[in-house]
């Protein structure tokens, strides 16, 4: 039996988030544990008439070739993610039955692997950023998520769909409602030369002048609820520590701690002393890995949970994030990276973000005052 809920969020992803029109040539992804979500996609996308790409990732199977082959075998172009990023629309679901299955795969091997598709993720930063290829991720609910966040399957399944508002009569009219109020505070903080971030064990100044803050409300992540931008490459200052376990590849790194020079990480430690060599072979990527990407503030308060799914995390309402690595064009970012990896922050306690002097944010709340 069909879900409901699933088709629902099909017809928002084609119809709203990528505004899917006759003849797109649209590519759509996810694990072989997502198979319901690329069918009720591609039923939504037919009705369009759009053109069918469809590509499955069997995790397995890739965590076979980077065990057991030799680095001609597993350091090689992803083909299926090369052909993703060349279409005029990618709509991919991210959902696991196993969530650790790189987990013990050497970092070495791994760092191998990005740095070989560093060529596709440039021409998707590129065509993301100039708008040629309209893309949105979400999360299909599995069994392994579930429990990776600590929810029965059902519990999990309520989380995704609520955090995408799909509960209500009309989920497109709620994501647009959200858009305005973000973009009063997109808006207020283009013109802003610094920001000066402070909370616990975090103090750190970052300059965004120039950049353009990005509205988040659905189009490119769903569920979404961020306002980003791309910080000046060499106008980051200071030290942060990331509240929330910083995971990628199946690897949890609890409390890392980020000291920074005129932009570049210097310093990383988390608390988990054992995997700080781990830590920096993500960290060492290649050059670019050693700057931010991203600094953003998270706006959905309907997520109140961390869940270890950075779809969901980044979004906490009262939290904020940064993110190593590659950056975004449509944000006037110049830094580029084989990598972007998001860690993020609570801001409800003892939190304060200043714009070139001026508190906007506070405990996690924007100071709705200001702009009235």
């Amino acid at each position: 039996m069909k879900d409901e809920r699933l088709e629902k969020l099909a017809e928002v992803l084609v119809n709203y988030s990528t505004q899917v029109k006759e003849g797109d040539r649209v590519a759509i992804s996810g694990e072989d544990a997502a198979l319901p979500f690329v069918k009720a996609v591609t039923r939504a996308a037919l009705k369009k008439g759009a053109l069918i790409e469809y590509y499955i990732d069997v995790p397995e199977v890739d965590a076979e070739i980077l065990k057991n082959g030799a680095e001609e075998q597993y350091a090689r172009e992803n083909k299926r993610f090369g052909a993703c990023v060349k279409g005029d629309v990618w709509i991919s679901a991210w959902g696991s039955e196993n969530v650790k299955v790189f987990q013990s795969i050497e970092g070495e091997k791994l760092k191998k692997r990005r740095l070989a598709n560093r060529e596709n993720r440039k021409l998707y930063s590129e065509r993301m950023g100039n708008g040629s290829l309209r893309w949105c991720g979400t999360q299909f609910p599995t069994n392994g998520d579930a429990q990776n966040a600590g929810m029965s399957l059902e519990e999990y399944e309520d989380f995704v769909y609520r955090a995408g508002f799909l509960y209500e009569d009309d989920p497109v009219a709620k994501w647009k409602e959200m858009s305005q109020w973000q973009e009063q505070w997109a808006r207020y903080l283009d013109d802003k030369k610094e920001l000066h971030i402070l909370t616990k064990d975090t103090d750190i100044h970052v300059r965004i002048d120039g950049r353009t803050w990005i509205n988040c409300c659905g189009q490119e992540n769903f569920p979404d609820g961020e306002i980003f931008t791309s910080p000046v490459e060499d106008g980051t200052n200071g030290y942060i520590t990331f509240s929330y376990p910083s995971i990628m590849n199946g690897n949890e790194f609890d409390k890392v701690r980020l000291t920074v020079e005129k932009g570049r990480i210097v310093e990383a430690v988390c608390q988990n002393k054992e995997k700080e060599e781990q830590l920096l072979s993500y960290i060492d990527t290649d050059e670019g890995s050693r700057y931010f990407g991203e600094v953003a503030i998270g706006t959905n308060y309907g997520i109140q949970r961390h869940t270890k799914n950075i779809l969901f995390d980044e979004k906490i309402g009262g939290s904020m994030h940064m993110a190593i690595g590659e950056a975004f064009h449509e944000a006037g970012g110049k830094n580029e990276s084989a990598i972007h990896w998001d860690m993020i922050t609570d801001m409800t306690i003892e939190g304060k973000i200043y714009a070139d002097g001026e508190l906007f944010y506070e405990n996690g709340k924007f100071k709705e005052e200001i702009l009235k």
